[in-house]
């Protein structure tokens, strides 16, 4: 009987373990600044990210919310969402792709692990592929994700009009905290 019980334990534990390998969050941070000298910042943050990581195979999703992105001023809030993004027509940015060096990353081991991603994302209804370099920070049953990289706004369809050109980058820096939970 003995046995019959360390065994099913051991079975349970190593389906556990198989089972184990999702992380996920709906509360990352990601910000953006599009902003150029001497004129007032261009940027806004967003907490409505979602997030999920498969560690077994290195699959990474997020999405963003655009109506979520918070700025200091309500009428750049605006600007940014009726005539840049147009939120109403492409409501959310994703990019789904992969951890291309999973091999260099212990999720079993806390650390601070390099990580490179690649895939495709998609802002303003436009598809495009990237590749980010960031961190993966692992504490016992939490991954926090780290990146911070640019796009061009022209290569995502977004138009920048004459009267404001001199205020606004043509490239946009993206920085992303996602703290992953183990599901």
């Amino acid at each position: 009987m003995k046995k019959l019980l360390l065994t099913v334990g051991f079975l349970i534990a190593g389906i556990t373990v198989v089972f184990a390998q999702k992380y996920m969050t709906r509360t990352g941070k990601i910000s953006f600044d599009a902003s150029v000298p001497s004129t007032p910042e261009v940027k806004a943050i967003n907490d409505e990210m979602a997030n999920i990581l498969d560690a077994k195979t290195g699959a990474i999703i997020f999405e963003v919310p655009i109506k979520s992105f918070k700025f200091e001023r309500a009428l750049m809030q605006e600007h940014f969402n009726e005539n840049y993004m147009e939120s109403d027509k492409y409501p959310k940015s994703d990019f789904r792709g992969n951890i291309t060096n999973l091999g260099e990353i212990n999720f079993t081991k806390d650390g601070t692990y390099n990580a490179k991603v690649s895939g495709k994302l998609t802002i303003h209804g436009v598809t495009n592929e990237i590749t980010v370099a960031g961190t993966a920070t692992i504490e016992g049953n939490r991954i926090l994700l780290k990146a911070k990289f640019s796009v061009k706004l022209k290569d995502y369809n977004i138009s920048i009009p004459s009267i404001v050109s001199d205020k606004l980058s043509r490239e946009a820096t993206i920085t992303l905290e996602s703290g992953l939970n183990l599901r």
